[in-house]
């Protein structure tokens, strides 16, 4: 399986995630209702920066037990080898094992800018962050459940693990393409394609349904209602001969 490139995960971010998603299902096998995308709801607190694309790097907290710092005195140096390890970018995906309760923040503006230089682009955190503008000055990306005032104990617990965030088990390298809308873990046998299918179901809107919903104006409803279901057999057509998928319409 050919794993996408750098610079082509930068034409990626071009996209927001429901572009990203409307290519992905266009050529999945897998199940498209589960397992693939958030299942919770999402809050992103830097909208204006756009989309992320990165590798998952995954790590597990739980800033509500003081034991961790004692128990693991030399984690976060671990940690930190292992996020300097792996190829970027990246985006970190944090399980905080507090919750529903939220104690504590993995983040703030030191974390944001280490991991900032260690190739990281942003994290989703089921968790909370704090030291928002600080975190946005330093260009990192957060997608997470709401903010806090302290750190609380959050040492890092496991790390290269499989996680859950958002109702969602994502395993460490998965490609990850997220925005203000949630986040969508591409199946690695997925990769090769995306890119085409998105940018191929986007122009395929712009060239059937949405012209045909924008050009009502002096038309009946009859012709509008007939322009509209023309516009969807070409949808669906031009899919079907693409990807051998007919698309949502």
């Amino acid at each position: 399986m050919k794993q996408m490139t750098h610079a082509e995960m930068l034409r990626l971010k071009r996209w927001n995630t429901p572009t990203i998603y409307n290519g992905w299902e266009a050529i999945t096998r897998h199940d498209r209702t589960s397992g693939w995308f958030n299942r919770e709801e999402t809050r992103d607190y830097m909208p204006e920066m756009g989309p992320m694309v990165g590798r998952a790097i995954t790590v597990v907290i739980e800033p509500g037990n003081p034991e961790h710092p004692k128990a693991l005195p030399r984690a976060a140096a671990e940690y930190r080898d292992y996020v300097a390890s792996v190829p970027g970018p990246k985006i970190v995906l944090v399980h905080d094992l507090d919750k529903p309760e939220v104690i504590g923040s993995f983040w703030g503006e030191v974390n944001a800018n280490t991991h900032r230089a260690l190739g990281c682009v942003g994290t989703i955190t089921d968790g909370a962050i704090r030291d928002l503008d600080e975190m946005r000055n330093a260009g990192f990306k957060a997608i997470a459940r709401r903010m806090c005032v302290g750190h609380a104990f959050s040492t890092p617990v496991r790390w290269g693990c499989e996680v859950e965030v958002f109702g969602t088990t994502v395993e460490p390298g998965r490609l990850i393409h997220a925005d203000k809308h949630g986040f969508l873990v591409i199946p690695p046998e997925d990769e090769e394609q995306i890119l085409e299918a998105a940018l191929f179901m986007d122009a395929n809107e712009c060239n059937t349904v949405i012209p045909a919903a924008r050009s009502a104006a002096g038309r009946s409803f009859e012709e509008i209602l007939a322009g509209l279901d023309a516009a969807g057999r070409a949808f669906r057509d031009a899919a079907a001969s693409q990807f051998e998928s007919g698309g949502e319409w």
